[in-house]
């Protein structure tokens, strides 16, 4: 088996690349220990020295650091990373439900349609890109034309995360839907 790693925007982040499907819906991510317990991948990834945030994508897995050095983190990871795949190990234990942690969308009855295009944008033109940069956007809200949006993997504390915001997705969100005024991490 041979696993690929890509630098992202976020230093403190890596992308690993096992060269198979990871989740074939949805997302996964721990910014702990204990938020790692319906997944034996993000509990054994946890058990490397430094590693903060486990996030787990499409066909990739992105790994965040405290202080540690990658040179000396990536092959434990690399490691565990194998193993599991190697063994056969489900991705999350039996029973585990993968909780959305996003909480509950908000907005009014009346901006739906603005809502459901904002939607749209976020899947066809944002959502990819930030997944080859190893992590997610998701939507949160809408509300007096204010976009609000969960940021996780490699975005959540990316140095260029307020860039990205400002300049790429209010750029974007503005262009198509003028009653957009901001866009906010929450």
């Amino acid at each position: 088996m041979f696993i690929q790693t890509e630098a992202t925007p976020n230093p403190a982040t890596l992308k690993f690349l096992p060269g198979r499907i990871v989740m074939p819906e949805g997302t996964f991510e721990a910014r702990s220990p204990e938020s790692a317990g319906a997944s034996p991948l993000a509990e054994r990834l946890f058990s490397v020295p430094d590693v903060t945030g486990v996030f787990f994508g499409y066909d990739f897995i992105t790994v965040t650091k405290a202080d540690g050095e990658w040179q000396h983190m990536k092959p434990a990871i690399l490691g565990a990373i194998m193993e599991h795949f190697m063994t056969g190990v489900p991705l999350f234990r039996d029973g585990a439900a993968v909780m959305e942690e996003d909480g509950e969308e908000f907005f009014d009855a009346e901006d739906a349609s603005t809502v459901a295009t904002i939607k749209e944008l976020l899947e066809t033109r944002i959502r990819p890109a930030v997944a080859g940069d190893g992590g997610d956007i998701t939507f949160r809200g809408y509300k007096d034309g204010t976009v609000y949006l969960v940021m996780k993997g490699a975005c959540s504390g990316c140095p260029s995360s307020t860039a990205t915001l400002r300049h790429g997705i209010q750029n974007l969100l503005r262009h198509f839907l003028p009653d957009v005024r901001e866009v906010q991490a929450v």
